[in-house]
């Protein structure tokens, strides 16, 4: 009894932590990366999205929302590409060349001066998130990071930053996820 009741007890403290976190979001914004969703899908953009480990998850997770859900509530079609999931590619660019490249190399290949770069990361400090942020800055595209209280190089070099005031991996990851679906739903529930 006594080890059900610690469990509880830690159960109600990381929900009220996660209560916490998504109170303290940034609503401002997270308004403005809607609002770049919002151009880039009128405009016939791509936005590309990428991330590591719960992030690649959270990446796919939104280009279904995104590609899908929101897509059919728009006058247009969100063109949405999760680099994660070409996993051959990733795997021969991350064997012949570097795990560093296996979202920048993709980019070269598709990316053109106006579309949108999403990364999302708790550290912010991915070798791979970073290259391909930087080389996305360089080349015109709209850049979008999301990250955890740590900040690190992507909040330096997106020209738009939503920081999860936050260093819990878990918490992060959710909160992340509840942005990019508050991207999603913005277009889902308000039209």
């Amino acid at each position: 009894m006594i080890a059900e009741a610690e469990t509880q007890s830690w159960i109600q403290n990381y929900l009220a932590c996660q209560r916490g976190v998504l109170a303290a979001l940034p609503s401002e914004s997270i308004g403005q990366v809607i609002e770049t969703i919002r151009g880039a899908g009128a405009n016939g953009r791509n936005i590309f999205i990428i991330g590591n480990g719960g992030n690649a998850a959270n990446a796919s997770h939104f280009a279904t929302d995104l590609g899908k859900g929101a897509s059919d509530r728009t006058p247009h079609r969100f063109r949405i590409f999760s680099l994660n999931d070409n996993t051959p590619w990733m795997t021969a660019v991350g064997n012949d060349y570097s795990y560093e490249d296996v979202f920048v190399r993709q980019l070269m290949n598709y990316a053109q001066t106006g579309d949108v770069l999403i990364a999302s990361s708790v550290s912010g400090d991915s070798p791979n998130l970073v290259k391909a942020m930087e080389w996305a800055g360089a080349q015109g595209l709209e850049t979008v990071a999301l990250v955890g209280a740590r900040r690190g190089r992507l909040a330096q070099t997106a020209r738009r930053v939503v920081v999860v005031e936050d260093t819990h991996y878990g918490r992060v990851e959710d909160a992340q996820m509840t942005i990019l679906h508050l991207v999603c739903y913005a277009f889902m529930d308000t039209l």
